[in-house]
């Protein structure tokens, strides 16, 4: 058979490899072949890589997130605290390498300044979750590239939420019960217990303690309080754990629901398995029938909104005739008006004109007789001045005969 399938061709070479897990049996070794240190091989090349590990730090101001760091870690992390006049939840990221024998470790420690400082706390949880789906979005943007750097990357997934509850001795606060309700999708929800970085004597040794007014409360002391169990549970057993329960469930779970919103499935409509391929292709197909379904609705609106547009400029086109013809009546009654009232105004100017002509002929006629008449006056005036001056020089001479005047003959001129 092996004959036969290498003599063929590659389809027909491919037709006879056996898949992984079907019909394996198990063959003993006659000596040692040395893939028993596979194991050593992973230890080797994972403490060369190094490891990095982020805790997410939820609680109010004040309840001792930092010191709490500072006592796991045994160390003393940089940091400026924290005061209660945010306006908003926000999110701080600090990233600090720290190594321990030949392991090192990128550690990074995100912390809630302003939690539950605001009058309002009903959106308070709505920055963390984001912070942490943007930390997947992230990773899974990386993952979906065509050249992935993942052994180069860094994850910022959050591994482990430390949420920190107020030593009120009440229960739980709405507040509390929300967030970790919508945070336990997305992260491990470990519960905070007591830290402290001082140390005091107790007996005749040094421990870190943490002083009350009631009494003295051991860090370290199982019969105390749980950060031994809290340090064994997040550190020295369950990291890696918490790293791969990240990748493998909280990651998965947001990869695999963006990848449905997008329209990814492992499986057709008659519940086939789909290869990623193939629902490439039919998403390629779907959004290209959707293209072009919105392409035609786009050109049906863009001749409708034409069409509308044209009769709209018609009708505003037949406004403008009508106006125009409008206009045009008046302009011309508004002329002949004008034309008539010049015309009367015409005859108006001839008549006074002819009535002016008239009264002065009548004036120059009048004028002449008046001018007649005064002569003739005149004349008869002064004939009868002087037919008085000649009877005034008539004389009588006492005793004597009249004296006869002499003639006198006045002539016209």
């Amino acid at each position: 058979m092996e004959a036969e399938a290498n003599s063929g061709s590659p389809e027909d070479s491919w037709a006879f490899i056996q898949r992984p897990g079907e019909g394996c049996r198990t063959v003993p070794l006659a000596g040692h072949v040395g893939f028993d240190s596979l194991p050593d091989q992973l230890v080797n090349q994972s403490v060369s890589q190094g490891f990095c590990f982020n805790i997410l730090c939820v609680g109010e101001t004040g309840l001792g997130k930092s010191t709490l760091m500072d006592t796991l870690f045994n160390t003393k992390f940089e940091g400026e605290p924290a005061t209660h006049t945010q306006p908003g939840v926000q999110l701080q990221s600090n990233t600090y390498d720290l190594q321990e024998s030949n392991v090192g470790l990128k550690l990074t420690i995100v912390s809630t300044v302003g939690f539950g400082d605001q009058i309002n706390k009903e959106d308070s949880y709505r920055p963390i979750v984001e912070f942490i789906d943007a930390q997947f979005e992230a990773y899974l943007q990386e993952e979906l590239k065509i050249r992935r750097l993942l052994h180069n990357y860094h994850d910022s997934r959050i591994h482990a939420c430390l949420y920190f509850i107020a030593p009120t001795g009440h229960s739980l606060k709405s507040l509390d019960l929300v967030t970790m309700k919508k945070l336990d999708s997305k992260a491990h929800l470990p519960f905070a217990v007591i830290g402290s970085t001082e140390e005091l004597k107790i007996g005749n040794k040094m421990v870190k303690a943490r002083q009350y007014p009631w009494g003295t409360v051991q860090v370290e002391n199982e019969a105390h309080c749980d950060f031994v169990k809290l340090r064994e549970m997040l550190i020295r057993v369950n990291m890696e754990d918490l790293r791969e329960q990240t990748h493998s469930r909280h990651y998965e779970l947001y990869r695999r629901c963006k990848l449905e919103e997008m329209g990814f499935k492992d499986t057709d409509p008659d519940s086939k398995p789909f290869s990623l391929q193939e629902t490439y292709e039919a998403k390629r197909n779907e959004f290209l029938g959707e293209l072009q379904k919105k392409e035609e609705e786009m050109r049906q609106m863009f001749v409708q909104r034409v069409k509308e547009k044209e009769a709209e400029l018609k009708e505003a086109e037949k406004e403008l005739h009508e106006k125009f013809d409008r206009l045009k009546k008046l302009h011309q009654d508004e002329k002949k008006k004008l034309e008539d009232k010049k015309k009367s105004l015409d005859d108006e100017v001839n008549a006074f004109k002819q009535r002016k002509t008239a009264a002065e002929l009548l004036q120059s006629q009048g004028s002449q007789a008046g001018g007649s008449q005064t002569l003739k006056r005149d004349k008869e005036k002064k004939k009868t001045r002087e037919e008085k001056s000649i009877s005034d020089r008539t004389c009588t001479t006492p005793g004597k005969h009249p004296v006869v005047p002499c003639a006198l003959v006045v002539c016209a001129v």
